[in-house]
């Protein structure tokens, strides 16, 4: 894949998972860390205009290093939010349960991949 195709589908995908914070709102509220301060719709819309920003960055030549860099970043940020659902899940059907821990190994492979459109 080249990399600016690979830049596209990486920005993208930061701005459809932005866009899906505000689209729908309650599933990523019930992930929000209980222990964060404030409400979780304030963090759902933060990270989702995160994702937006980060997305656009990506997707603009100029700004694809920064924005590449700072999506390994949120990847990174945000798996707490994934473990968070992991072990809120932990008593629902065995489907659910595993679509939730199988989100825990993903984060890696966006982590390298914002990594490597930094680099390019």
């Amino acid at each position: 894949m080249t990399t600016d195709r690979s830049a596209r589908l990486l920005g993208g995908l930061l701005l459809a998972a932005g866009a899906a914070h505000f689209a729908v709102p309650k599933p990523f509220d019930a992930i929000v860390p209980r222990g964060l301060p404030g409400a979780p719709r304030t963090w759902t819309r933060a990270s989702g205009l995160a994702e937006l920003a980060v997305g656009a960055a990506v997707l603009h030549p100029r700004g694809r290093r920064v924005g590449a860099l700072a999506a390994a970043g949120l990847f990174t940020a945000v798996f707490p939010a994934n473990v968070q659902m992991a072990y809120d899940w932990r008593h629902r059907p065995a489907p659910l349960r595993a679509a939730a821990f199988a989100r825990l190994p993903l984060q890696a492979p966006l982590i390298l991949w914002a990594l490597r459109v930094s680099r390019h």
